[in-house]
């Protein structure tokens, strides 16, 4: 896959992914797998949809307001051809 990534992302795979991928995320990721294998994480989602999704709601509404998602707005409404081609219609998700 690196052939297809520039190089500054490369270089960060080999110096940050050992410290960012290691036997805690593993971990997590077996945890989240097995969650997802025993059906866990099926129920847990369906409830949340019967319930009108308010703890997925409340996290989109923090994430909205991140700094990084206020500087991404401003600089999305810099560049028209992104939403020309827009692929999220948030009025509908």
């Amino acid at each position: 896959m690196n052939y297809s990534i520039s190089n500054n992302a490369e270089y960060g795979e080999y110096v940050t992914g050992p410290r960012v991928i290691n036997e805690e995320s593993r971990w997590a990721m077996r945890e989240a797998l097995k969650n997802i294998q025993e059906g866990k994480y099926a129920k847990q989602f369906i409830l949340e949809g019967q319930s009108g999704y308010p703890e997925m709601t409340a996290m989109r509404r923090i994430n909205a307001e991140h700094p990084i998602e206020k500087t991404g707005e401003k600089l999305r409404a810099m560049m028209p051809w992104i939403s020309a081609n827009k692929i999220v219609d948030k009025t509908k998700n």
